[in-house]
């Protein structure tokens, strides 16, 4: 896809004009990013609701019924779901169990483990398995 950016000081406001001879799913998912509400996160700590960016976000895994929202130092309740979080969070954010999704731009390092999994292990020092039905979308991801 070819992207044009014009900057002029006649804008009061940006606005996105695409231009396609038919609908594909990248340009649904463009949509999708321009008509989403503000694309913030709410979690809870203790009684006070915390607002988060996605960029924030280090991983989210669904532990004792609940799902945890881990931040750089901080860990915070969510009330949704995990799929309704992976729906929400989009692309920057993979699946990489059936109780995780990580943040892509988090990752620190990954290292082999036992049994054809995969350890991934994140910038604030958070680790967890990546299980071996996600890894072959996640080794697509790193290029390998």
């Amino acid at each position: 896809m070819k992207v044009e950016i014009q900057i002029s000081e006649d804008i009061e406001e940006p606005y996105a004009v695409i231009h396609a001879n038919h609908m594909t799913a990248e340009i649904q998912q463009i949509m999708e990013m321009f008509h989403s509400p503000g694309n913030v996160i709410t979690v809870t700590d203790n009684d006070q609701l915390i607002v988060l960016e996605p960029s924030e976000i280090y991983m989210l895994r669904m532990e004792s019924e609940q799902l945890n929202v881990y931040c750089q130092q901080k860990k915070y309740i969510s009330g949704k779901r995990l799929y309704e979080m992976e729906k929400l969070l989009g692309s920057g954010f993979m699946r990489i169990s059936k109780s995780t999704l990580i943040n892509l731009k988090q990752i620190n390092s990954v290292e082999p483990s036992f049994h054809g999994t995969m350890l991934v292990i994140l910038k604030n020092g958070n680790k967890d398995y990546i299980s071996r039905k996600y890894l072959p979308a996640f080794k697509k991801y790193l290029g390998i």
